[in-house]
């Protein structure tokens, strides 16, 4: 879900089907969600230009658009399982998902900036936080920080294998990253998609750190990562069906390209390499067809 500071609907070009929601409107989002048997929710704020700086100070504000999202949904579907994504890319004007600093993000100082948000999300009621951004060694430290602060039972999804990948477009428009983004690469700090023995690495250190789940983003494109993940770990691996996979695939069917069923055996082809759960920006159509 995009959730903006709006009224009612905007629509997301790159997305058909797919808008960013204002608060006066998100319950009733909610309730179509939770009525159509999805039980879980993965939150990304469409941050104003003018709440955004080069640390991405607004991310652990405690009344920041997400934190305020989440306590409005707690409160009307307590049931509902909240995902709040920690990276600060939604919040930095150059759209990096740390601070960046003579062409590179820096590690240490930003995850500084990402327990504070964690703690934020968590106070606000998420039930499992979404470390996204890619730095060494955060899991371990915002696991250290929740424990230190009596949120034992917080869940970790940590984007362990998360790929410098091209299928990111329609995401970084639909959050207004992409301008502040511009030509600049996050491949210093996401991995070569060229290297699956790197993902393996990256998992292993997470879970060894108190990662809860490990991700792999993109999804079709990464059936092989998925497969040895839970194959080595036989932790609970979640996968994400992007933006780019998704808007390609929708494109498709809406120009009679594609029959619509591409869509559900997108899926379970992720769920065949062995995902446990798998975020698609499809769920509420495939949960009407399922």
């Amino acid at each position: 879900i995009f959730i903006k500071d709006i009224s009612g609907f905007e629509k997301i070009e790159s997305m058909p089907g797919i808008s960013r929601i204002g608060l006066d409107v998100l319950m009733d989002e909610i309730k179509e969600i939770y009525d159509l048997g999805i039980k879980s929710i993965a939150i990304f704020p469409v941050v104003d230009g003018s709440k955004k700086d080069e640390k991405g100070n607004e991310s652990y504000n405690e009344s920041n658009l997400v934190c305020t999202a989440i306590r409005d949904i707690k409160k009307n579907f307590p049931d509902m399982v909240i995902i709040a994504d920690v990276a600060l890319d939604p919040y930095t004007s150059h759209g990096h998902d740390g601070i960046y600093h003579d062409n590179y993000v820096l590690n240490d100082e930003t995850i500084e900036i990402l327990i504070k948000q964690s703690l934020s999300l968590a106070k606000a009621g998420a039930d499992i936080l979404a470390p996204s951004d890619m730095m060494d060694g955060r899991v371990g430290l915002i696991r250290n920080a929740l424990e230190n602060n009596n949120y034992k039972n917080t869940i970790i999804l940590s984007y362990a294998a998360k790929f410098s990948s091209g299928f990111y477009g329609p995401f970084r428009n639909a959050v207004n990253s992409a301008s502040n983004l511009g030509d600049n690469s996050k491949s210093t700090y996401q991995m070569d998609y060229a290297n699956s023995d790197e993902a393996l690495h990256e998992v292993a250190l997470d879970i060894k750190e108190g990662a809860d789940i490990v991700m792999v983003k993109p999804g079709m494109p990464y059936l092989d990562i998925i497969f040895r993940i839970k194959e080595v770990f036989k932790i609970p691996t979640f996968a994400y069906q992007v933006s780019g996979e998704y808007a390609m695939i929708s494109q498709a069917i809406s120009n009679g390209l594609l029959d619509k069923k591409v869509m559900l055996e997108s899926l379970l082809s992720l769920k065949r390499a062995g995902a446990d759960a798998i975020l698609t920006y499809a769920a509420k159509e495939i949960s009407k067809e399922l």
